[in-house]
Protein backbone atom coordinates (compact mmCIF):
# COMPACT_ATOMS: atom_id res chain seq x y z
CA UNK A 1 0.00 0.00 0.00
CA UNK A 2 0.92 3.72 -0.75
CA UNK A 3 -0.18 6.83 -0.17
CA UNK A 4 0.89 9.93 -2.29
CA UNK A 5 -0.94 13.04 -2.81
CA UNK A 6 -4.51 11.88 -0.89
CA UNK A 7 -4.52 8.88 -2.63
CA UNK A 8 -4.50 5.75 -1.30
CA UNK A 9 -2.97 2.81 -3.69
CA UNK A 10 -3.00 -1.09 -3.46
CA UNK A 11 -2.49 -4.17 -5.48
CA UNK A 12 -4.62 -6.73 -4.02
CA UNK A 13 -4.30 -10.31 -5.86
CA UNK A 14 -3.24 -8.65 -9.07
CA UNK A 15 -6.17 -5.59 -9.19
CA UNK A 16 -4.98 -2.68 -8.48
CA UNK A 17 -7.24 -0.34 -6.06
CA UNK A 18 -7.20 3.53 -5.97
CA UNK A 19 -9.31 5.47 -3.96
CA UNK A 20 -9.09 8.72 -2.15
CA UNK A 21 -11.13 9.60 0.62
CA UNK A 22 -14.18 11.12 -1.01
CA UNK A 23 -14.45 7.57 -2.90
CA UNK A 24 -14.02 5.72 0.23
CA UNK A 25 -16.39 7.51 2.08
CA UNK A 26 -18.71 6.43 -0.31
CA UNK A 27 -17.87 3.15 -1.20
CA UNK A 28 -18.63 2.58 2.74
CA UNK A 29 -21.51 5.36 2.91
CA UNK A 30 -19.65 7.09 5.96
CA UNK A 31 -18.31 10.54 6.07
CA UNK A 32 -15.26 10.82 4.85
CA UNK A 33 -13.92 14.02 6.62
CA UNK A 34 -11.01 13.86 8.55
CA UNK A 35 -9.47 10.75 7.17
CA UNK A 36 -5.98 12.32 5.55
CA UNK A 37 -4.14 12.16 8.84
CA UNK A 38 -4.95 8.30 8.88
CA UNK A 39 -2.98 7.51 5.90
CA UNK A 40 -0.38 9.91 6.42
CA UNK A 41 3.21 8.19 7.15
CA UNK A 42 4.75 11.04 9.30
CA UNK A 43 2.36 11.44 11.91
CA UNK A 44 4.89 13.84 13.54
CA UNK A 45 4.54 16.45 10.62
CA UNK A 46 1.16 16.97 12.60
CA UNK A 47 2.43 18.38 15.80
CA UNK A 48 1.87 17.35 19.37
CA UNK A 49 -1.15 19.39 19.67
CA UNK A 50 -2.95 17.46 16.59
CA UNK A 51 -1.94 13.93 17.56
CA UNK A 52 -3.31 15.08 21.17
CA UNK A 53 -6.34 16.21 19.85
CA UNK A 54 -6.59 12.96 17.52
CA UNK A 55 -6.01 10.56 20.40
CA UNK A 56 -8.43 11.83 22.76
CA UNK A 57 -11.00 11.63 19.69
CA UNK A 58 -10.37 8.08 18.70
CA UNK A 59 -9.57 6.83 22.20
CA UNK A 60 -13.11 8.70 23.58
CA UNK A 61 -10.76 10.16 26.33
CA UNK A 62 -11.37 14.07 26.54
CA UNK A 63 -8.79 14.13 30.00
CA UNK A 64 -5.89 12.59 27.70
CA UNK A 65 -2.95 14.57 28.24
CA UNK A 66 0.02 13.10 25.95
CA UNK A 67 -0.66 11.57 22.77
CA UNK A 68 -0.43 7.89 22.05
CA UNK A 69 -1.13 5.11 20.23
CA UNK A 70 -4.94 3.92 20.60
CA UNK A 71 -5.98 0.63 20.46
CA UNK A 72 -8.83 -0.69 18.38
CA UNK A 73 -11.22 -1.81 20.88
CA UNK A 74 -10.99 2.33 22.96
CA UNK A 75 -12.00 3.51 19.10
CA UNK A 76 -15.17 4.43 18.19
CA UNK A 77 -17.56 1.74 16.05
CA UNK A 78 -17.43 4.22 12.76
CA UNK A 79 -13.42 4.28 13.19
CA UNK A 80 -13.10 0.82 14.17
CA UNK A 81 -15.15 0.09 10.86
CA UNK A 82 -12.50 1.98 8.99
CA UNK A 83 -9.58 0.62 10.43
CA UNK A 84 -11.06 -3.21 10.31
CA UNK A 85 -11.87 -2.32 6.44
CA UNK A 86 -8.44 -1.02 5.55
CA UNK A 87 -6.89 -3.37 7.53
CA UNK A 88 -8.99 -6.46 6.12
CA UNK A 89 -9.15 -4.71 2.50
CA UNK A 90 -6.77 -2.53 1.16
CA UNK A 91 -3.22 -3.85 3.08
CA UNK A 92 -2.18 -7.19 2.16
CA UNK A 93 -0.93 -9.47 4.30
CA UNK A 94 2.81 -9.68 2.91
CA UNK A 95 3.07 -5.66 3.04
CA UNK A 96 2.55 -5.57 6.89
CA UNK A 97 0.34 -3.82 8.54
CA UNK A 98 2.19 -0.92 10.55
Amino acid sequence: MSVSEGVLTSTVNRVLIEVDDKALGLILGVPATGFNPYVREDKFLLGNARLLELAQHLSQQPGLKNPQAVKKGDMQPLHQLIFLFIIKNIIPRAQGRN
